[in-house]
This record gives C-alpha cells, sequence and structure tokens, in this order.
C-alpha cells in the first residue's frame, strides 16, 4: 500500500441513476416513488433549447414540492459551452430548497471544467447562506475527459461521482457506431469461422474506476440505449460490476430493477464473502496468514475483496 491511503468514496448507494427530462413534469412524481438511488432531473440533452427556461423551472418547483424522499436528488445542468448552464446553477441555487444534493455536470474535458463550477457554486453558496454543500457529479464523454480523466478526478472536493457517457464519447472519438453503449457488431476478432466480440467501452470505464478509487469518487457507468434488451443491458452492467462501478443510468423505468439487481450483491455472493472472512478469521487464530478455501487459496488480499461484497450488500440494506 502507498504511503499515500487510497480514500474512501461517498458512503451512499448509487446503484441506478435515473434520468428524466425537465419539461415532462408528469414524471416527477413517479421518479420520486420509484426504486432507484439516484435521481437525474435533466436540463441537458433531454430537453429541447426552446423548452430550457421553462424546464428550469419546473425542476425548481419540483425540488421544492415533490416528496423525494431518501434519494440522492441531482440535476443535470447545461455544458459549459452552451449559454444556459450559468443560470442553470445561479437559478437553481438561488430558488430551489436544501432539498437537492448534486449537481451533474456533462462533457467535462479537464479540471478547469470542474472548477469553473465549483467556483459558481461556492459563490451563491455563500451569498444564499446555503448550509447544505452541493456536491459535483461529471461525465466523461470526450477524448478529452479520458485523456485527463484523473485530474478529473482530483479537481473538486465537492466531487462525489463520475459516469460515462457512451454516445458523445463514441462520437468524440470518431467510433464509427451509433449504438449507446453494449456490443458493437464490427467490433470483433475473427478465427476461423467464429467471431470473438469484445467490450470496445472497457479501457475507458477501467480508466474512470482507477482514477475514481484513486481519489476517493465513486465510479458510474452511464447508458444502455437499447432498453427492449434486458440481457444486453444485464451483461454490459454485470462487467461493469466486476470492474468496480458501483452503478447505471437507467434512461427507462424498466432499467431500475435490471440496475438494483446487477449492483445488488447477490445472497450467493454474499455468504461466499461471509465465508471467506470467517475462514481468514480462523486462519489468524491459527497464526497462519492464508488458508484454503473450497480448494483455492485466500489470505489478506481477500479479506479486502470479500469486505467490499459484504460492505456493499450493508449499505444498501441500511438504506432501503
Amino acid at each position: 500500500m502507498s504511503f499515500r491511503l487510497q480514500p474512501a468514496a461517498p458512503n451512499r448507494p448509487n446503484r441506478c441513476q435515473l434520468f428524466g427530462p425537465g419539461s415532462r413534469t408528469a414524471l416527477f412524481e413517479k421518479m420520486a416513488a420509484s426504486a432507484a438511488d439516484v435521481i437525474n432531473l435533466d436540463l441537458e440533452d433531454s430537453v429541447a433549447p426552446d423548452d430550457k427556461p421553462q424546464a428550469r423551472a419546473n425542476i425548481i418547483e419540483a425540488i421544492n414540492d415533490v416528496d423525494w424522499g431518501n434519494k440522492h436528488l441531482a440535476v443535470r445542468i447545461n455544458g459549459l459551452d452552451t449559454p444556459y448552464w450559468y443560470r442553470d446553477v445561479v437559478d437553481i441555487l438561488e430558488q430551489a430548497g436544501d432539498r437537492i444534493d448534486q449537481i451533474m455536470i456533462p462533457k467535462v474535458g479537464c479540471a478547469a471544467d470542474v472548477y469553473a463550477v465549483d467556483a459558481l457554486v461556492t459563490a451563491v453558496e455563500s451569498a444564499m447562506g446555503r448550509r447544505k454543500p452541493i456536491a459535483l457529479e461529471v461525465i466523461i464523454e470526450s477524448a478529452a475527459g479520458i485523456a485527463h480523466v484523473e485530474d478529473i478526478a482530483a479537481a473538486s472536493p465537492r466531487l462525489q461521482a463520475m459516469s460515462l457517457g457512451a454516445a458523445d464519447f463514441a462520437a468524440s472519438m470518431g467510433m464509427q457506431t451509433t449504438g449507446i453503449g453494449g456490443t458493437q457488431e464490427n467490433y470483433y476478432m475473427q478465427h476461423g469461422e467464429t467471431r470473438h466480440y469484445s467490450d470496445p467501452w472497457h479501457w475507458a470505464q477501467t480508466a474512470i474506476v482507477a482514477a475514481c478509487r484513486t481519489h476517493g469518487v465513486l465510479p458510474v457507468d452511464g447508458p444502455f440505449g437499447d432498453f427492449s434488451d434486458d440481457e444486453g443491458f444485464r451483461a454490459q452492467a454485470r462487467r461493469s460490476a466486476t470492474l468496480g462501478m458501483v452503478g447505471k443510468w437507467a434512461i427507462h423505468p424498466k432499467q431500475i430493477a435490471l440496475c438494483n439487481e446487477v449492483f445488488t450483491p447477490s445472497a450467493e455472493a454474499l455468504a461466499e464473502a461471509r465465508e471467506i472472512l470467517a475462514a481468514m478469521e480462523q486462519a489468524k487464530k491459527n497464526g497462519e496468514g492464508a488458508t484454503v478455501y473450497k480448494g483455492r487459496l485466500v489470505d489478506i488480499a481477500s479479506i479486502k475483496q470479500a469486505e467490499v461484497i459484504v460492505s456493499q450488500a450493508d449499505l444498501i440494506e441500511n438504506n432501503t
């Protein structure tokens, strides 16, 4: 372990981030009543330019009036390359109450983008006397974002989460695909008559997880566009969970249950983790640093792996 210890990420469930346009007020109560851990009220891509002022007003009213229960409540503002973002921040923090938890910043390309929003948030909080600090989440959606991902992860003490936005990321990288997440038809290797499909998002996800875990930020997988493909969604979500991501976006209500299913440790995984901890505890009493569990070696590193699963399960149980 390095002398500089890896900080812990925020201790809250983030299995599912449910998105809904700020222009569709009929969805707000349904989102609040859903099983999603995080609610993202959107002012960016899902809202037409002419509708943005009204969507902003809708979101302010909803933050104040809707019972969001124990949801982590976030608003995705417009990008810093637009004329809308500063008014998103100012109006929401001046007019909405303390129920809002987080601002999501899209298309972050460098640490300075985070600094700009942080500075504006800090000024408005101070001017308004807001006592509850606003958290930030960023979306990596560009070649610049992935190139600067570690600097971005370290950019602000407000930063709690980082997501991969697959569609804009693919466009920025010049990828020849219109798919949003999942396996891509032409991304394969050929061996004889057999095609072996691999994951074109894997390397970017790994970079995000490493940067987030280095700086105590929650790594989150982004959208899966084909909401008619449950098994495709599960497959990508399982890969993301295995890599260390804590959750995934839901762009359709049917994806909420899939997120929670995948990012909640199964009863089998939890039982095995607890058995490993018990086996290592017995080994410790015997003066041993390792032991055999179901025919495989487990040691001190295995304790850390098992504790990740147990702590995830405990966190979810204590917040539901």
